[in-house]
This record gives structure tokens, sequence and C-alpha cells, in this order.
């Protein structure tokens, strides 16, 4: 059972990116990609905030005038997710419990129009809980760097020092991919 878990594999994204906005969506929507499940922490927002800001407001109605549906999946409480979808008009699911694909299912079955997992795209800052679930969850999985690292939890510092491990391992076993994706640039 360790050895699965210990796979690189499962733990390299499609995609690896600065932020959140450097992804190009439309050629995502282009390729078919019709659904968005993106975490909340130092993915959107550090921990150290509460609310969107205007540029993730601006950035959540452009996608869905590109044609996006889109889900805000956490591991974090109900009453942070709650709070910060308020104003944003998309649903958040909470205590997701990533890596397992408890919460992604729960997110992707309430999507209004039935998009296959394959036309899903995932969207996280760690490869411990959200790229390794997506993976798992055989969608389409994108890496983005931490918004800032100084305000995670215990145990998100706890995933980051597996990650840095986890990072060698891909750099030695698939270096090609690992370049090709920039993760040596992973901040």
């Amino acid at each position: 059972m360790i050895h699965l878990l210990l796979q690189t594999k499962k733990f390299i994204p499609n995609e690896y990116h600065k932020s959140f906005f450097d992804i190009d969506f439309n050629k995502l929507y282009k390729q078919g990609y019709r659904l968005i499940l993106t975490d909340l922490d130092n993915t959107l927002i550090s921990y150290a905030e509460d609310l969107a800001n205007d540029v993730i407001k601006n950035k959540f109605i452009e996608l869905k005038q590109i044609g996006f549906e889109i889900k805000l999946v956490s591991n974090n409480v109900p009453a942070r997710i709650n709070k910060f979808v308020k104003d944003l008009d998309v649903l958040g699911f909470a205590n997701a419990r990533k890596p397992l694909s408890f919460g992604l299912n729960k997110a992707w079955k309430s999507s209004e129009t039935k998009i296959t997992k394959d036309k899903t795209i995932i969207i996280g800052d760690q490869l411990m809980t959200d790229i390794y679930g997506a993976n798992r969850f055989k969608a389409y999985s994108i890496l983005v760097d931490p918004i800032k690292k100084k305000t995670e939890k215990w145990y998100t510092k706890i995933n980051r020092s597996i990650e840095r491990k986890m990072l060698v391992k891909i750099s030695k076993k698939k270096p090609i991919i690992y370049k090709q994706l920039g993760l040596e640039k992973r901040g």
C-alpha cells in the first residue's frame, strides 16, 4: 500500500504555474474543459485572508463568461469556505478530505451540466493533497505556487516537507517532465 503512495507519477501535475491567474483558461476551454474545482487556501487567498478581493471576483466573472463552471473544494472548515464564496456565486465544499475523492466527487456531482471527469480541472497549491487527489480522481491537475507560506497551518507545513522530498524524487525519476513543467522554479 505504501509503495503506491510513493509512485511519483501520481504527484506530477499536468501543468504548473506561478499563480491561479497565470493559467491560460481560454486554451483549456478550447481543449474541452468545462469544470474548475479549485482549492482556496494559498491557491486563491492566503490563510490570513477571508474574502475574495476584486481581482478574484473579476477572474471568476471572466471564467464564467468563457463558459466554465467553478466550484471551490477545500479541506478547511465550512465557516471559512462559506464566507469566501458568499459574494462569488459559486458553490463551496468544505472538509473535502483531499487527497481522498470524497469532496472532489461531491463537488463534481453538483455540476449543473454533467461534465465528465476528464473534462474537469483541479487547481491547487499542494502536491500531497490537491495534485495527488486530482490525479487519483483522473482530472486535469494544475499546480500553482502557494501565495504566502508563512500563514500556513502546522499540518500544511508537514505536507510541504514531504512535498519537497517528492519534488526531488520527481526530478530524479522524471527529469524531462520535471524540466518541461518548470518545477525547478517551484516557490
